[in-house]
């Protein structure tokens, strides 16, 4: 990966990140994409895999750290490891129960610390059930604390509801269980912020739906709207598309990791053509975990991540933009839950309660 991408192995003992001494003089923003359930080396960056990746191997890699073992101790479920993501302790609830997380998330010590209002951190999740995603029940926060949230299947339920167009392959909510299968609702308050946050029509919108090809394109869709019309300093966004794995079929998990390459790509341009986010933002992209590998008999390969084997705890994680060293891959171990104290080291919040460490190569 290193000789295809053209980067070099990067060493702790690097000179301090210029985030502080540059980027910090004007407002910071931070971008985290998550994917849901991630995707194996084989199918990525291994060399049969890199065919499948070329806008991260060929465009962002070169411009990124990168680091190459990102460990997950927690449950392997998208929810609760989301959730363990988002609060820097792994969350212990079940998978497939509508709950808040049980400790602080980003998004409440980001707003408490810096005193930020609530258009200032939204998270745009693919599932019914991550609708609980942007705020904790941790009593020392209260509620109103944390981002608020969009999921854009709401939305389009809500814009179709006199609609004769078929957006079945835009709506599809779960690919894990059928036995967990939320109701999609939509109601006025959806198309309240389709109008006044997101700036859009029910007509613009649903002509646009049309053109669209899977939920992850609708999700970023919805992401450049929100770039544009509230600027959030934190935004966090869940993609779902290859988790579609779930259903055995390979050509199509192989579809959704195209897709998310692609996507990927189309949200570092976005950032950079931007005015409230060129030269001030950091992403960071990071599959919540991987997959079963297929010499695990337990397992059922590509298909789903029920061993807790190393193909499906250990993952990466690409961070580009302000304040970072680029071409640079990094190969010492990280955890999931290292990920919010990097946040708070970075915009200048203490996430107390988090479990992990800030990851030093990025300060």
């Amino acid at each position: 990966m290193r000789n295809a991408a053209g980067v070099v192995l990067g060493s702790a003992l690097m000179s301090a990140s210029p985030f502080v001494r540059g980027a910090a003089a004007k407002k910071r923003k931070i971008i985290v994409v998550t994917f849901g359930g991630g995707a194996r080396d084989q199918e990525t960056f291994a060399p049969e895999g890199q065919e499948n990746i070329p806008h991260m191997l060929h465009e962002l890699i070169p411009q990124a750290s990168f680091f190459t073992q990102v460990v997950n101790h927690g449950i392997l479920g998208h929810y609760v490891a989301t959730a363990s993501l988002v609060t820097g302790v792994y969350e212990t609830f079940n998978n497939f129960s509508a709950v808040p997380p049980e400790h602080p998330t980003v998004f409440e010590y980001f707003r408490k610390d810096l005193k930020r209002p609530s258009w200032d951190a939204w998270v745009v999740a693919p599932s019914n059930g991550f609708n609980r995603i942007g705020e904790s029940d941790y009593r020392s926060f209260g509620p109103g604390t944390g981002a608020r949230v969009i999921l854009p299947k709401h939305l389009l339920t809500a814009a179709m509801s006199e609609s004769t167009t078929d957006y079945t392959h835009l709506l599809r909510d779960n690919y894990e269980t059928p036995l967990y299968t939320p109701e999609l609702v939509g109601s006025e308050f959806e198309l309240q912020q389709m109008e006044t946050i997101l700036k859009l029509s029910v007509d613009d919108f649903k002509a646009h739906a049309k053109t669209l090809s899977s939920p992850d394109e609708l999700s970023m869709y919805i992401v450049r709207q929100l770039m544009r019309q509230q600027a959030p300093s934190l935004l966090w966004i869940t993609l779902h598309d290859m988790d579609i794995a779930h259903s055995g079929a390979y050509s199509l998990y192989i579809e959704g990791i195209q897709r998310t390459d692609r996507l990927c790509a189309e949200l570092w341009k976005a950032v950079q053509s931007e005015p409230e986010y060129a030269g001030n933002t950091t992403i960071f992209i990071l599959p919540d975990f991987g997959r079963d590998s297929d010499q695990d008999s337990g397992g059922n390969g590509f298909q789903h991540h029920r061993t807790g084997d190393p193909a499906s705890r250990t993952t990466w994680m690409m961070v580009l933009g302000a304040g970072i060293h680029e071409g640079v891959v990094y190969d010492q171990p990280m955890q999931s839950t290292d990920l919010v104290p990097t946040l708070g080291a970075i915009m200048g919040f203490s996430p107390t309660v988090a479990q992990g460490r800030p990851v030093p190569e990025l300060l």
